[in-house]
């Protein structure tokens, strides 16, 4: 049985998967991409991709003193670059006329998805059933 403990690179993760699952949660009838697409926008959309979430977490890991290997911060800081790349910010720009995303809203919402399935398919490896709320992995 794999371990329970969630890898640090799952926190950001979770933390999107959770409120997306919230979204959906609070707006009867939404699916999984109204739902990613709400959480679009959201403060804690800005706040993962403009980098302040990873320098937040690195902040409160400091002061707890918690030890963490070298490569394991070395890839969390590759992905909070990531984030920032990925999830850019255009206000205004989500949708064009003819409501198809733009390509540069699309890789966002693309990225999003992908982080939601990563740990939805960290649950199903650890067995914990009871924390997919969206089953994007069926």
């Amino acid at each position: 049985m794999k371990s329970k403990d969630k890898p640090y690179i799952l926190y950001v993760a979770e933390r999107i998967y959770l409120e997306v699952s919230e979204i959906k949660k609070k707006n009867n009838g939404f699916s999984n991409i109204d739902a990613i697409d709400g959480f679009i926008g959201s403060e804690t959309y800005k706040e993962v991709s403009s980098g302040k979430f990873h320098d937040n977490w690195f902040e409160e890991l400091k002061k707890k003193n918690e030890k963490i290997p070298e490569e394991t911060m070395r890839l969390l800081k590759i992905q909070r670059e990531m984030m920032i790349k990925q999830l850019i910010q255009y206000p205004e720009l989500y949708y064009t006329k003819s409501h198809f995303p733009l390509e540069i809203s699309q890789r966002a919402f693309d990225h999003l998805w992908r982080m939601c399935e990563s740990y939805e398919l960290w649950c199903k490896e650890t067995n914990q059933k009871k924390l997919i709320l969206l089953n994007l992995t069926d």
